[in-house]
């Protein structure tokens, strides 16, 4: 019976499922998130993230350790460069499985597996949360503070008291300003509106003259061709007599 065995075989021999975890590793590392199903991303988790932890610690022998494991030397300093100085603060938890449904074919279960410091999507949202926080302790220094506030507020009517009296006749001035301020607002308009009529009638007034000079211009140009034509007719009259007096 299989009572409390809980090591998953991944339906493969102990090689195969040492160099699919190893291939998976090291391509998540590089890429910082894959795609694949539950079952491999758990077993994964397990097989990364001792990984992971030995890289905080940069010396020989745990590069050695690491690349007992990956097999990829290009894995192994990208490891220990770049992702074990973001996830230096860290005490343990580097992976993130987020579900994405099921798979057509087989109806697996499929998710991303990723490394939590290098989605900042959910690394803003973290922050949004703790600022929310903040203003919950508030709350409870209002609370501290209410006996205090008791004892003030028996003062404080008194002084609003004597504001409200004094106060009173200062507001009546402030209401019959508000009942002039929409005269004056219609007056402005209607001034408005003459202006733009006045001002309209001075364009149309202006693109009248305009009209009435080009007709005399062209007016006066059409007077010299008038006077060309007669005096062409008045010559060839006088050529005509000439000829006739020869004859």
């Amino acid at each position: 019976m299989r009572h409390g065995k809980k090591f998953n075989h991944l339906g493969r021999k102990t090689a195969h499922r040492k160099a699919m975890l190893a291939n998976m590793a090291t391509s998540l590392i590089i890429h910082k998130r894959i795609k694949t199903t539950v079952a491999k991303a758990k077993a994964l988790r397990l097989y990364v993230e001792p990984l992971i932890t030995k890289s905080k610690n940069d010396t020989t022998h745990s590069r050695r350790v690491v690349f007992s494991y990956l097999k990829d030397k290009y894995a192994v300093t990208e490891l220990f460069r770049e992702v074990s100085t973001k996830i230096a603060n860290r005490p343990g938890g580097y992976t993130r499985i987020l579900r994405t449904g099921n798979r057509l074919g087989d109806n697996a279960e499929m998710c991303i597996i990723e490394l939590v410091d290098y989605n900042e999507n959910m690394i803003t949202v973290k922050e949004t949360k703790a600022k929310s926080t903040r203003r919950r302790s508030k709350s409870k220094k209002k609370v501290d503070e209410a006996p205090k506030a008791a004892v003030a507020e028996t003062t404080t009517e008194e002084v609003k008291v004597e504001e409200k009296v004094e106060k009173a006749p200062v507001k009546k001035a402030a209401a019959k300003k508000e009942e002039k301020a929409p005269v004056k607002k219609t007056e402005k308009k209607v001034e408005e509106k003459k202006t733009e009529d006045k001002e309209e009638k001075k364009a149309e007034v202006k693109e009248e003259k305009k009209t009435e000079a080009k007709k005399e211009e062209k007016a006066e140009e059409k007077k010299p061709k008038a006077e060309k034509k007669t005096t062409k007719k008045e010559d060839n009259s006088a050529d005509d007599k000439k000829s006739e007096e020869e004859k």
